[in-house]
């Protein structure tokens, strides 16, 4: 059953050069493979997700990506994101509470942002 393997996220871009220069110079992620007939593989973790060029980029309107966070080094990899030009989103949604555009469930947090074909990533903290 599916459950075995792995997922692999996949990212539609419109330029594929563009979103290299966002996921490898502002993100910080290298390279893993090239994707065949056109895209890229990148390491994240223990696992990889595909970037490749879509007519269809930016058309999902959910969360496509989340990176699982610990909750000590939250703040490091928040700062570290600004630092790099990220501007978190905030949007309205029940029982979250924003400051400075870091949303908050209890002790969880969370920023959401997108990449520069509209793909919406999010970080969140763990406990």
């Amino acid at each position: 059953m599916l459950s075995d393997y792995s997922p692999c996220p996949t990212l539609a871009v419109a330029d594929l050069e563009r979103a290299r220069a966002f996921y490898e110079g502002t993100l910080g992620f290298a390279p893993l493979e090239e994707a065949s007939p056109d895209g890229v593989f990148y390491s994240a973790g223990g696992d990889r997700f595909l970037v490749y060029p879509s007519a269809f980029a930016g058309t999902n309107q959910s969360t496509a990506m989340s990176f699982q966070v610990d909750g000590a080094d939250f703040d490091e990899e928040i700062t570290n994101l600004r630092q790099h030009g990220i501007v978190f989103e905030t949007f309205e949604a029940q029982d979250i509470v924003w400051s400075d555009g870091i949303g908050a469930i209890g002790d969880l947090r969370s920023v959401w942002f997108s990449d520069p074909d509209g793909n919406i990533l999010n970080v969140e903290s763990t406990l």
